[in-house]
Order: C-alpha cells, then structure tokens, then sequence
C-alpha cells in the first residue's frame, strides 16, 4: 500500500464564499434569530473536500476550481493556499457563489446559497496535464470534458451533485460514487449510468452507510462534542477517496472517510484551524 504523504491527489470542483453563524435556534417563519458567533470562509463541497483530504494525507493537493473576479473570489484563493492547496483557477466574469450556513446548539445546520455554482470545464486554461497518473482525484463540479480528464488518474470518485446529465454524457467509469443515502437529490438510479460505477456509497451520518458492493459500514464516535456538522459528507469523501487511492480494501477505506467525517463536527466552520465556537454565555 502507498504511503499516504507520497500519494498524489487532487479535487476538481466549487468554491462557496461562506457565511457561518452559530445561533440559538434554526430560523422558524416569522420569528427573529439570534447569532453570538460568525464566521466568513471559502467553502463548499469542492474546497472542503481538498482541505481535509490535505490535511488527512499530509500530502500536497490539486485543486482545480473557478471564481469570480471579485473580492471574494480573490480572497478565496489568498485562504485556500494559506490551508496548503495548490489552487488552479479558471477566472470568471460571474460573481462567485455565496451562502449562508447556521448551525444552532445540537450542531444540526441549515444552508442557503445564493447565485449561480461556478465550476471548471475541460476547456479552461489549467494544467489538467497533471492529473494523467495521480493517484486520486475526487471531483465535486466539472464539465463533461473536465470529468474526462479526471478519468486519467488511477482512481477518480466524483459525487452526483455534478448532475445526471454530466455524468451521463461524460460516459466514465467512476471508481466511486459518493452521496448522501438521506438527500434524494444525490441518490441516482442504479441503472442510470453506463459504465456504472465500480462502487456506490450511501452515507447517512450517525448511522454510518451503506457500500455497494460491500454492505453497511459503521459510523465512528466523533472525538470531540459536536459543534458544527458541516462539510462531514464532503470528509468522508476525501477520506475514502484517499483510501482507495492507497490500495485500501472498501471497508478499511470507509473507515477513513468515517473518521474524517466524524472529526468534522469537533470545530465550528468548515476548517480544523477556525476557532471553536463559544457556547458560554450570551
């Protein structure tokens, strides 16, 4: 098996500008919330994904993503690469995409973005040459010719949030497709594509998951109180990503993701290095 630090990985996929906010309760119509904490951080699914799979692997990680040319695009690049990625990026004309996440006292959140998600094509201007051979590469947001490049490296595992017809016309063999098993918006017919994927993953949080083939897998205890359960989905995807990259067996490999996502939810924000939330009085 490789040694984790020798691996290289990569994530194709979106940026989120982020607004995190710890409050009492999650909103209800018609009533006023409170926020005692908040936080601003380029996240989603893609950037998540290439921290913690950086921060897992100890290895250095590719990320291939797009942003506007704006303020918080710019500011997105500067946070990304303090985290240690290095960012490839397909400038925009759009605004790049906001949102806003709050997370209330048992750690449970609600999300809103807002705009449209930008994500790199096949055709942008980015060293996509470097991912013929990597070890794995997890792709979060990418076009059909994008998704095929990806498909030159050893593995590649990609979530159904790049879309049915993306993946449909891309026409690949993903190693991995990894989804939520609770959110009908990524759970895609077993039929639906062709080649189909060699293994389909359905997470459902404290419950653990289910791999295809290989049965249920079991979720890990998270090491701290849960403050914040955002970006658990998009752990454990970096974390399987990286054990099959490794030559893992599907279980051992589903520990790893399991182990990510469940350290996930020990720090307020999408990152191990944002502070913790306070709790105390307000």
């Amino acid at each position: 098996m490789e040694t984790l630090q020798n691996l290289k990985l990569a994530v194709v996929g979106h940026v989120e500008w982020m607004t995190f906010l710890a409050v009492d309760a999650l909103p209800k119509p018609g009533l006023v919330g409170h926020a005692h904490q908040c936080l601003e951080e380029p996240a989603g699914g893609g950037a998540v994904s290439a921290v913690q799979m950086a921060r897992l692997s100890q290895a250095e990680v590719h990320f291939f993503t797009a942003l506007g040319r704006d303020s918080h695009g710019e500011q997105s690049l500067m946070r990304l690469q303090q985290l240690g990625l290095n960012v490839h990026v397909a400038w925009r004309e759009q605004p790049t995409r906001q949102g806003v996440s709050m997370v209330d006292e048992s750690g449970e959140r609600a999300i809103t973005v807002i705009g449209d998600r930008l994500q790199p094509s096949g055709s942008d201007p980015l060293p996509w040459e470097r991912l013929a051979g990597f070890d794995g590469v997890f792709a979060t947001a990418a076009d059909a010719r994008a998704l095929r490049i990806c498909r030159t490296a050893k593995i590649l595992t990609a979530t159904p949030r790049l879309s049915l017809p993306t993946l449909r016309e891309a026409s690949v063999e993903l190693d991995a497709i990894v989804g939520s098993g609770l959110d009908p918006d990524e759970q895609i017919p077993e039929s639906a594509l062709i080649p189909p994927p060699r293994i389909r993953v359905a997470t459902e949080g404290n419950a653990g998951g289910v791999l295809t083939p290989g049965g249920r897998y079991p979720a890990l205890a998270p090491p701290k109180p849960i403050v914040d359960s955002y970006g658990c989905g998009d752990s454990f995807a970096a974390g399987f990503t990286i054990g099959l990259a490794a030559g893992y067996p599907i279980h051992q490999a589903a520990a790893l993701g399991a182990q990510a996502g469940a350290s996930c939810t020990g720090w307020f924000g999408p990152y191990q290095d944002n502070i913790e939330v306070d709790r105390g009085n307000r």
